[in-house]
């Protein structure tokens, strides 16, 4: 059967967004915009041999299945784990299973990954490359997978309404071990993809110089036409030809970008702004501490309180040793005037923490003294 001509303006997916800041929204993406996201895979982040295998660890309904036209362009095949889901065990297996195999994770799922791979002892022979991304990747995980995994982990950031392609860290990026900013840029989510333009902005448009933080805005074949049914949010997300992604975040001298959290995420406490991520990341360096997600609270005095909800690893962390942790490494007024210990964080299919959840717990507590 002969290929359908299309249009290439024509609608080809409504791709709802994951809906950690609100409701989900369904993002119109083109057959054009599509192609431009493939393009962009094969020029910034990876080669697909046509022997190769991309590997359905994560929801297709998200990145993986974005993927799916990578690996189609080159006639390449699909795995999908029988479980239909993500378990360690099961990936560990289907990579000595099958060779060339890349796949997309959560940050989250990379990190459950490595830890099964150390502990198993095995070197997940089959694996090409894991493209991470939809969600923070901080420092002390992307140095545990990297060691359990080797050089193999490439990171995209991306948004469904620009999808997979805004920025990339290639894997030469990551094993740059010589380079003397070398950890800054493992922090950063990479340098501008070829099919995009990307700009750092203030609320009244100008674009910010390097080192300044502001809104990331991007435009180009690939960004959406809007989203579906809802000219409200789609005129508040597409202004003067750019996509405002609600994402804070600042570029260096060399063009690396950083993210420092989602605009609607940031605390503001006493005047001064804090990133919630800034602070997460110190708390990982803690042995007790498995996982980190920090939120702001109403407060009559500051404004905003930070707080901290920790997954232990283990027995609970003396909050004195975090409070130290947190005074040796960033500013006092950063520091979480709380920790609460929870033995799991609220999360979405993707695996992205659900911060409006932890919000709601903390509104739903009875009010008391910051401890």
């Amino acid at each position: 059967m002969p290929l359908a001509e299309a249009d290439a303006g024509a609608l080809a997916w409504l791709f709802y967004t994951s809906g950690t800041t609100g409701r989900p929204k369904g993002a119109m993406l083109s057959h054009r915009n599509l192609a431009q996201m493939t393009f962009g895979y094969f020029s910034d982040v990876d080669d697909v041999a046509p022997d190769g295998r991309l590997l359905h660890a994560a929801p297709m309904s998200h990145g993986s299945g974005l993927y799916t036209f990578t690996h189609l362009a080159k006639a390449a095949a699909q795995v999908v784990p029988e479980s239909g889901g993500f378990e360690a065990g099961e990936v560990l297996d289907l990579l000595e299973s099958h060779a060339s195999v890349s796949f997309f994770a959560a940050p989250t799922m990379v990190k459950r990954l490595a830890e099964a791979a150390i502990a198993r002892g095995a070197p997940a022979t089959g694996l090409q490359t894991i493209v991470y991304g939809g969600g923070p990747m901080y420092l002390e995980d992307l140095r545990l997978a990297t060691a359990a995994l080797g050089p193999r982990l490439a990171q995209i950031y991306g948004q469904g309404e620009s999808p997979m392609t805004i920025t990339a860290l290639s894997k030469r990026h990551h094993a740059d071990h010589a380079h003397p900013r070398h950890l800054e840029r493992l922090q950063s989510v990479g340098l501008p993809q070829s099919a995009v333009e990307v700009t750092v902005r203030d609320p009244a448009g100008r674009a910010l110089p390097a080192g300044e933080i502001g809104e990331v805005c991007v435009r180009g074949d690939v960004v959406m036409s809007g989203y579906w049914r809802d000219p409200q949010a789609s005129a508040a997300a597409l202004r003067d030809g750019w996509l405002w992604t609600g994402d804070l975040g600042a570029f260096d001298g060399d063009g690396f970008l950083t993210l420092k959290d989602r605009s609607k995420d940031l605390i503001v406490s006493g005047g001064s702004n804090i990133y919630p991520r800034e602070v997460e990341e110190v708390l990982l360096r803690h042995a007790g501490v498995a996982e980190a997600s920090v939120v702001g609270r109403p407060d009559p005095e500051w404004g905003e309180a930070v707080v901290a909800f920790i997954v232990a690893r283990g027995a609970a962390p003396d909050r004195a040793e975090l409070d130290r942790l947190c005074l040796d490494h960033i500013a006092r007024f950063k520091r979480p005037k709380e920790y609460r210990f929870v033995e799991r964080l609220p999360k979405n299919n993707y695996g992205k923490v659900v911060k409006s959840e932890l919000r709601a717990m903390l509104g739903a507590a009875a009010p008391g003294p910051l401890r």
